[in-house]
């Protein structure tokens, strides 16, 4: 969303946030146009916020003369956006980022809705986005299963790169000579959540079938979950602790500089929207590996921008790693020319378009 904020801006609208924070960072990063509500730490999960009662939020909206709300999460805060949009008769425009009804996200729920089907938390989903007048969708395979599902309205508009930040000039060196890795050997990037339905596994699997043949080929893990020590763990029982580096928390700043560090980029998700990371790594010059699910086998094309695998399969995701690291410079036109569709500016279009259509089809 702050791409978002930062191309909408950049035509001359005003854009406010309405967001959960961790205690403490309420007065480090409130401004006039942000505004946060402290929260408590969702224990399955610690590295997420939950807002506690934002809902005196509305307070604010009175004066900030609002034109839309678009909500980013059906929970806490999206559900109060929504109530702000009824209340307010304000258009409201929702976004669907997660597949919420995955069974590896319900090790994430309060044991309360641990009990509920699948299918009681998608009525939910179901429940909440039909009360926007409009559904944004990042990619077209999720928002086929959206329209599948009878909800309305929905139109596909992608995440977006920053083509200023994200880009084939930046130096991964640096990066190379903290993790020791030497000019000659080959760098495999997994970038993301270390969490159970990010099937991790799959990936520390995969570098340990092709450590076995070859020794010029090093694997990193960046950034941090809940099963960090988990798979840090088991890569050490594999016998990995030579080869794989975990990162930890990656800093923003630096984010670029690590993807221009490797050489290759493995998404072994079978749960992406879209996968933000991998617009960022082609931006950079780098093609991707990832499963063959979801919104990763939309974005990859084989040959062409990186290699899909069979989802789950370890050992084909190594054979296709090995395939791509043999020809990396064959696939970096195509990583370079697929991130020019995602820039800051080509996005900030469609969605301009979307609001100026649901807000002209208002019938509040």
């Amino acid at each position: 969303m702050l791409n978002a904020k930062k191309g909408l801006e950049a035509r001359g609208h005003e854009v406010f946030i309405f967001a959960a924070c961790k205690p403490g960072e309420k007065k480090k990063y409130s401004d006039r146009h942000t505004f946060l509500f402290t929260g408590f730490k969702f224990r399955p999960y610690p590295q997420y916020s939950v807002a506690a009662f934002p809902y005196h939020s509305m307070i604010h909206l009175k004066s900030l003369k609002v034109d839309i709300i678009h909500v980013q999460t059906p929970f806490v805060m999206g559900f109060n956006g929504m109530l702000a949009a009824k209340l307010g008769r304000y258009p409201l425009v929702g976004s669907f980022h997660t597949l919420y009804n995955s069974k590896s996200l319900s090790v994430y729920y309060p044991r309360f809705l641990r009990n509920l089907s699948q299918k009681g938390v998608w009525r939910y989903i179901k429940f909440f986005f039909r009360r926007c007048n409009t559904t944004v969708a990042p990619t077209g395979v999720i928002a086929n299963q959206l329209r599948k599902a009878r909800i309305p309205n929905v139109v596909t508009v992608p995440n977006s790169v920053d083509l200023s930040v994200f880009n084939p000039k930046v130096s991964g060196d640096a990066v190379r000579k903290q993790l020791n890795v030497k000019s000659r050997e080959k760098l495999v990037l997994y970038l993301g959540r270390v969490s159970k339905e990010k099937r991790i596994e799959v990936f520390i699997k995969a570098a340990h079938v092709i450590v076995k043949k070859r020794s010029d080929v090093k694997f990193l893990i960046g950034g941090t979950g809940p099963m960090l020590k988990h798979y840090e763990d088991y890569a050490k029982r594999l016998g990995m602790s030579y080869s794989m580096h975990f990162m930890g928390f990656v800093d923003p700043k630096v984010l670029p500089n690590v993807y221009a560090a490797c050489d290759v980029l493995c998404i072994p998700s079978t749960f992406e929207t879209q996968g933000v990371v991998s617009l960022e790594a082609m931006a950079c010059g780098k093609p991707v590996v990832g499963a063959n699910a979801v919104a990763l086998k939309e974005l990859i094309k084989n040959r062409f921008n990186g290699e899909k695998f069979k989802a789950d399969s370890y050992s084909d995701c190594a054979k296709k790693i090995e395939k791509v690291l043999n020809d990396c410079q064959s696939y970096r036109k195509g990583a370079l020319k697929t991130a020019q569709d995602f820039s800051i500016e080509k996005v900030t279009d469609k969605l301009i378009e979307v609001y100026k259509s649901t807000i002209a089809n208002d019938g509040t």
